[in-house]
C-alpha cells in the first residue's frame, strides 16, 4: 500500500478512536501535512466513509470545522470474544453503537476437538440473524487466550484447525469475510488505552483477571507486543509455593492461584466441605457460567466468596508488585470478567503492594477498575478490524 492509503486508513483510525475531530487535530496526530491531510479528508467524505459535523469550539479565531465517521456508510464490524469455556459475539457499527446485540455460546476450546467448527457456525448463524448484508462487514476481529501470532494469524495454544492451517486464514476462508485474531490480555489493554481508563496515559500495565490471569501492556501510549509478540504473559511468573501444575506445564505459575477457574474450584471444595455460602443454591443454575455465579455471589458479598477472591487478589497483588519494581506504571487497570468483583479486590491487591513494594516506588502508581469490565475485548476485537481494515 502506497503513503497515501496508509494515510488514509490512518485517518479513519483516528477517527474511529477520537470522533470527532478537526483537520487540524487530525494533521498532527497522524504527522502529516495539513493540505495533504485535508486533500484526503475530502477524498473520504466524497465516498462517504467521512462527513462534517459542524463547527468546533470557538479558541479566539476562526471555528474549525469538525469531521466524524458518517454512519449512513452502514459499514459494521463483528466482535468476538472467547474464553477458555465461552465465545460472546456482537455486531457494532463505526460508532461503536450496538447493531446486533450480545449472543453468547458455551465453548471448550481447549479439549472440544470441533470447537473451531462450532464457531464458524455460530458466528453465521448470528451474522444471518442480524439480517445485515456480509457486503457491509469490514470484517471479524476475534480475541481469545492463547500464545498468538497476530500477523500470521495462528494460535499455537488453542482452536487448531482440522487441516493444520493457520486459524484466521480457515476462519476467513469458512465465513468468507476477512478474519483478524489476538491474545485477549492485549486486546483489552488496547480496549483501555482508547475507550477505558488509560486514555490519555502512556505507560499502564492492564491485568485481565479472567479464567485465566493476563496482562497487556501499554508503553510509551502504545500497546506493546515484544520482540516476538509475547511480552505480558503475566500469569506464568512463578511466585506461586503450591506445587500445582499449570496449564503451560510448568510449575509455580501465579495462574494456578488467581484465574477464575481457581477461584471457583475453591468455592466448590469449600461447599462440598460444608461451608455455608449462598453458591450451594446458585451452582444448581446449570443454564448460567459458573464463575458468572461465582461473581455474583462476591457482589452480594457472600462471606465465602469475598474470602476466596481476597486470597486470589492478595496473589495478583505480588504479581503486581513485580510489574512496579520493573516497570514503574502510572497506572494498573483491573478489567476483564473478574474486574466484575470491583472494590473487593482493591484492598488485598494494596495489602500485597504495600508488603513487597519498595514504597517510593509504589507511590507512583495507582490501581483502578475498569469501567468496560466484560465489553473490554469485545471493543477491542471490533477495534482489531479497523486496524487491519482497507476501508475500499
Amino acid at each position: 500500500m502506497n503513503n497515501r492509503g496508509l494515510l488514509r486508513l490512518d485517518i479513519i483510525k483516528q477517527l474511529y478512536y477520537k470522533n470527532p475531530l478537526s483537520l487540524t487535530e487530525l494533521s498532527k496526530l497522524t504527522q502529516k501535512s495539513l493540505p495533504l491531510v485535508t486533500k484526503v479528508v475530502n477524498e473520504l467524505v466524497e465516498e462517504g466513509y467521512v462527513q462534517e459535523q459542524g463547527l468546533g469550539p470557538s479558541t479566539g479565531g476562526r471555528r474549525a470545522s469538525l469531521f466524524l465517521l458518517n454512519l449512513e456508510k452502514q459499514k459494521y464490524v463483528v466482535a468476538v470474544a472467547t474464553d477458555q469455556f465461552t465465545a460472546r459475539m456482537i455486531i457494532y457499527d463505526l460508532a461503536n453503537n450496538v447493531i446486533h446485540p450480545v449472543e453468547m455460546l458455551e465453548l471448550d476450546i481447549t479439549d472440544d476437538q470441533h470447537a473451531v467448527d462450532k464457531l464458524v457456525s455460530f458466528i453465521h448463524q448470528n451474522i444471518d440473524v442480524s439480517g445485515i448484508d456480509k457486503k457491509n462487514i469490514l470484517g471479524i476481529g476475534i480475541g481469545m487466550p492463547g500464545f498468538i501470532n497476530a500477523e500470521e494469524g495462528i494460535n499455537y495454544s488453542n482452536l487448531k484447525t482440522h487441516n493444520g492451517s493457520p486459524l484466521g486464514k480457515y476462519l476467513t476462508t469458512k465465513l468468507k469475510l476477512p478474519v483478524f485474531i489476538d491474545n485477549d490480555s492485549r486486546l483489552i489493554a488496547n480496549a483501555e488505552l482508547y475507550f477505558g481508563a488509560a486514555v490519555g496515559m502512556k505507560d499502564v500495565m492492564v491485568v485481565n483477571i479472567g479464567w485465566g490471569t493476563g496482562l497487556g501492556m501499554i508503553v510509551n501510549g502504545k500497546l506493546y507486543r515484544g520482540n516476538s509478540g509475547y511480552a505480558g504473559e503475566f500469569s506464568h511468573i512463578p511466585l506461586s509455593n503450591t506445587g500445582t501444575l499449570c496449564s503451560c506445564g510448568k510449575r509455580g505459575c501465579l495462574e494456578v492461584e488467581t484465574s477464575l477457574l481457581v477461584m471457583t474450584q475453591k468455592a466448590k471444595l469449600e461447599i462440598e466441605a460444608g461451608a455455608a455460602t449462598s453458591m450451594t443454591e446458585l451452582f444448581k443454575d446449570k443454564s448460567r457460567n459458573v464463575g458468572e455465579l461465582f461473581l455474583e455471589a462476591a457482589r452480594n458479598h457472600d462471606p465465602l466468596a469475598v474470602s476466596v477472591i481476597s486470597d486470589a487478589a492478595f496473589q495478583i497483588g505480588k504479581g503486581v508488585a513485580t510489574l512496579i519494581h520493573i516497570m514503574n506504571p502510572e497506572c494498573i487497570v483491573l478489567s476483564g470478567r473478574g474486574a466484575a468483583a470491583g472494590k473487593i479486590l482493591l484492598p488485598p491487591i494494596q495489602q500485597a503492594i504495600n508488603e513487597f513494594c519498595i514504597p517510593r516506588i509504589a507511590e507512583q502508581t495507582t490501581i483502578i477498575l475498569s469501567e468496560l469490565a466484560e465489553d473490554a475485548e469485545l471493543l477491542a476485537s471490533a477495534s482489531l478490524v479497523i486496524e487491519n481494515s482497507q476501508f475500499q
